[in-house]
């Protein structure tokens, strides 16, 4: 004999899942990028606001490649590489034209090469994943301030390394209006 109420229940239990599971695919994107920035997985740099050791005398080669696509924007490194001393900061500049007769917005996105080297490479100022409005023609140069934490040199999937790459890919912002005028890759 069926328990009276048995079908709401199971309504509301589905209706709940579903919520539940919308909630989850909205949260899943920031989860994951504050959990990559965190531990630097999947090539991700690690983000601190605190460096909390003493450089060592070991260098490596860090190289900066720029991409843009599907904004008519140029893009490129002050620098193409640049020596560093694992534990010390540096910086490095980008600079970026809004090569249009629009005002556009973009939003710049990184990784690094080998993936292990994530781990070890800390930024502690980018302009990456946020949004960045260029009116027509204007150029910006935009600054990352980071390191490679001396562990890199300890950790037997990253202590042969001598080079790291640090990659950037401009994008259209995802609420920014669609690019008018030549196109860029």
């Amino acid at each position: 004999m069926p328990v009276k109420g048995g079908r709401k229940l199971w309504g509301f239990g589905l209706a709940f899942l579903v919520v539940a599971m919308v909630g989850a695919a909205f949260a899943a994107v920031p989860l994951y990028r504050a959990f990559c920035q965190a531990t630097g997985f999947n090539g991700v740099a690690r983000r601190v606001e605190k460096i909390d050791f003493k450089p060592t005398d070991r260098r490596i080669t860090v190289r900066f490649d720029t991409n843009v696509r599907g904004l008519p924007w140029t893009f490129s490194a002050e620098q193409v590489t640049k020596t560093v001393q694992l534990g010390k900061a540096n910086l490095a500049y980008f600079k970026v034209k809004n090569t249009s007769a629009s005002d556009l917005t973009g939003r710049a996105v990184y990784n690094l090469y080998p993936e292990a080297s994530g781990a070890y490479f800390i930024k502690t100022q980018c302009f990456c994943f946020n949004d960045q409005k260029l009116k027509a023609g204007e150029e910006a140069i935009f600054p990352v301030i980071f390191y490679v934490d001396p562990k890199f040199a300890a950790d037997s999937s990253t202590a042969g390394l001598s080079e790291i790459t640090l990659s950037y890919t401009f994008y259209p912002a995802p609420d920014a209006k669609a690019p008018t005028g030549k196109k860029s890759s």
